[in-house]
C-alpha cells in the first residue's frame, strides 16, 4: 500500500467528508497571555522567536520557565551568537565542537583526572549570556521543576553558568514602553526589557475535529497527540496513541483515544506526588 503525503495544503472539514476514517493529530498552539499591554509590540511569541521572525533585543524577560521556556532560554543566552547594532543575529549559532562541548562540561578525554572530570580551570572564562535574560514563573516552586529528572538539571546549570536569572513566584502585571511590570514574592518592579516572549503554555488545536464530526457524522474522527491533549507535550505519548490506533481503527469509534495502560502502581505513585 502507497502512502499519499501532500505538503503545503491546508484542509477542512468540507475536504474530508469522503473518508471513512479521519485522525486529527495537529498539535498545539501557543496559548495567549491575558493581562494589561499583551498586545503591546514588545510582546513577542516563542514560535516568532525560534523561526527567526524577530530580532530579539539584548534584554528579554521570558514568561514561562516550563520546558519550552527553558528552551527559548538556552537558545536566546547561546554565547556563540551573533549579537549586532541593532539587536541578535537571527538563526542557530554554530554546532559545538567536541573540544566546546568537553570544556563546558569539564570532560576529561585524556581520563587523567579522578572520575573524568577536569579541574574547574579548564572551563571557559567567558560562556555567559549575550542578553540580559530573565526566566520567570508564576509558581512558588523551584524553577525548572517540572522538567526531565535527567536532564533538567543539566538545563538549570547551563542557564545558571550563562547568568542567566531565574524567578519564581512573579505575578505579571503589564507590559508598556518602559517593560514588563511584575510584583516578585509582594514586592513591585519593572524589568527594562526590549522583549517579553511568552513561552506560557499550548493549548490543543482540535477545531477540526469537532467541525468534521458536524459536517460529516458519518465518518469516524480520533485526535491524538498533542491535539488530544496539549498538556505535558510527549512525542512518544502521540507516537504510542496513533500505533494503538492504527490496530483497533476498523472497530473503534468516533471521540475513542487509546492510550497506554497505566499500573496500579503508577496512579498510586501519582497520586502521592499530588499531596507531597
Amino acid at each position: 500500500n502507497k502512502v499519499n503525503v501532500k505538503l503545503n495544503t491546508p484542509v477542512d472539514a468540507t475536504d474530508l467528508g469522503d473518508f471513512t476514517h479521519v485522525v486529527v493529530a495537529t498539535g498545539v498552539v501557543p496559548r495567549n497571555v491575558k493581562f494589561p499591554g499583551a498586545d503591546h509590540p514588545k510582546v513577542v511569541g516563542y514560535t516568532e522567536v525560534l523561526s527567526g521572525a524577530v530580532a530579539v533585543g539584548k534584554r528579554v524577560a521570558i514568561i514561562g520557565a516550563g520546558g519550552i521556556g527553558f528552551d527559548v532560554a538556552e537558545f536566546l543566552s547561546d554565547p556563540r551568537g551573533k549579537l549586532t547594532d541593532t539587536g541578535p543575529e537571527p538563526g542557530l549559532a554554530p554546532d559545538k565542537s567536541v573540544e566546546e562541548f568537553c570544556a563546558e562540561w569539564r570532560i576529561d578525554r585524556a581520563n587523567e583526572q579522578r572520575g573524568g572530570l577536569a579541574a574547574d580551570s579548564s572551563r571557559p572564562s567567558s560562556h555567559s549570556s549575550p542578553r540580559e535574560i530573565y526566566l520567570l514563573q508564576r509558581k512558588e516552586t523551584k524553577v525548572g521543576g517540572g522538567l526531565g529528572k535527567t536532564t533538567g538539571w543539566i538545563k538549570r546549570t547551563q542557564l545558571k553558568d550563562r547568568g542567566v536569572q531565574m524567578l519564581r513566584s512573579v505575578a505579571y502585571d503589564k507590559v508598556d514602553d518602559q517593560g514588563l511590570h511584575v510584583t516578585v514574592k509582594g514586592k513591585p518592579q519593572v524589568l527594562n526589557v526590549d522583549h517579553v516572549v511568552v513561552c506560557a503554555g499550548q493549548e490543543s488545536e482540535n477545531s477540526l475535529f469537532a467541525a468534521l464530526k458536524a459536517a460529516s457524522p458519518a465518518t469516524r474522527v480520533f485526535m491524538i497527540g498533542g491535539a488530544e491533549r496539549a498538556t505535558e507535550v510527549d512525542a512518544k505519548r502521540a507516537f504510542d496513541q496513533g500505533s494503538r490506533l492504527a490496530v483497533a481503527l476498523e472497530s473503534a469509534e468516533t471521540g475513542q483515544v487509546f492510550n497506554q495502560p497505566v499500573p496500579w502502581t503508577a496512579k498510586a505513585f501519582q497520586l502521592l506526588q499530588r499531596f507531597a
